[in-house]
């Protein structure tokens, strides 16, 4: 299944996506709640009664309420209880440390790692509103993510999947001289990261992508999917990968976030960004072998599309505040 949030009459509405129509869930079933928070919060029991409505779609004769193009979507999940991000690729982590002439961290083969970061700045497709200190090395992240749907505590890995009611493309946006600032004095990434975390455009049940399915790697324990991860930047491609390319499955990091705290349905976990999936990495593999290889990062009225095999397109417009407040200029010296 694939659920969606948008406005309906300036309210946030759950839906199910079929064949590109849009059904109001309390519209298929009076029993089913308005919000897609509401629905995860007891989704083994909302998940059963939204997939019986699936199957009524399916057979005919129940009228949809709209094409998907015709309403203005929302983040999945667009107040979710949390959102931590990962680090479950290898070669990002690898290439990211190269390009600063830095040896690769043994520590990144021992544990799976996240961080927390701003769960209310998670946004859906459309405009991501930047002040002028983002645009100091505006960077995109292409990843993909989980939206849990049950809570827990001390689980193991071999359980974890269980936790997961679907997963979603996800967009870590960053503020590089933000961050980098903040990380000389080893805190964050804070405010190179809290304006905005984008996911959509809808959540696909794990169901969904069996056809996809494949062995995680050696050593490793958890659900793995060949999905194909592309990023594209004003129609130019700039990042192609794959979620089975992670090296650290989201079970392992599911696992983790729930030692000894609790997780809960709505959470969010990103897997980190792909290989070549962020400008960083980019400009600093280009600079590593052409000194004059022409830096890039997004600017004003960029037009940002991460596509997922399985899991859709995300599109996103970058838009500059009109302001020129600057944190970065109030620093001392």
């Amino acid at each position: 299944m694939k659920f969606i949030s948008y406005l309906k009459q300036g309210l946030e509405q759950a839906a199910l996506l079929v064949d590109g129509q849009i059904y109001d869930l309390q519209n298929l079933d009076p029993q089913l709640p308005n919000t897609m928070r509401t629905m995860l919060a007891d989704w083994e029991m909302n998940s059963e009664k939204a997939r019986a409505a699936e199957a009524r779609i399916q057979e005919g004769g129940i009228p949809s309420d709209g094409a998907i193009n015709e309403v203005e979507l929302l983040a999945p999940v667009p107040n979710p209880t949390s959102c931590r991000d990962g680090y479950a690729f290898r070669q990002h982590v690898a290439a990211a440390r190269r390009n600063r002439k830095v040896d690769m961290i043994p520590e990144f083969d021992q544990y799976p790692i996240v961080y927390f970061t701003n769960h209310n700045a998670v946004q859906g497709p459309g405009e991501i509103r930047c002040m002028p200190d983002h645009f100091k090395k505006l960077d995109f992240e292409l990843e993909a993510a989980v939206i849990l749907g049950k809570k827990g505590r001390n689980f193991s890995a071999e359980e974890a999947d269980s936790y997961v009611a679907g997963y979603t493309i996800m967009n870590d946006m960053s503020a590089r001289t933000l961050q980098m600032e903040e990380m000389l004095l080893n805190l964050g990434p804070a405010k190179g990261k809290d304006f905005s975390t984008v996911i959509g455009p809808w959540m696909v049940t794990p169901d969904e992508l069996e056809p996809f399915r494949k062995s995680a790697k050696e050593g490793h324990v958890g659900d793995a999917f060949n999905l194909t991860m592309v990023c594209r930047v004003n129609g130019k491609e700039v990042s192609r990968g794959s979620v089975g390319d992670m090296d650290w499955t989201f079970a392992e990091i599911i696992e983790r976030c729930a030692y000894g705290a609790d997780v809960f349905p709505g959470d969010v976990i990103g897997s980190g960004t792909v290989g070549t999936g962020c400008f960083l990495e980019l400009n600093g593999t280009g600079l590593l072998h052409d000194p004059n290889y022409a830096v890039q990062w997004l600017q004003a009225g960029d037009v940002v599309e991460m596509e997922i095999e399985g899991l859709g397109l995300l599109k996103n417009t970058i838009v500059a505040e009109d302001t020129d407040f600057s944190i970065l200029a109030k620093k001392k010296i």
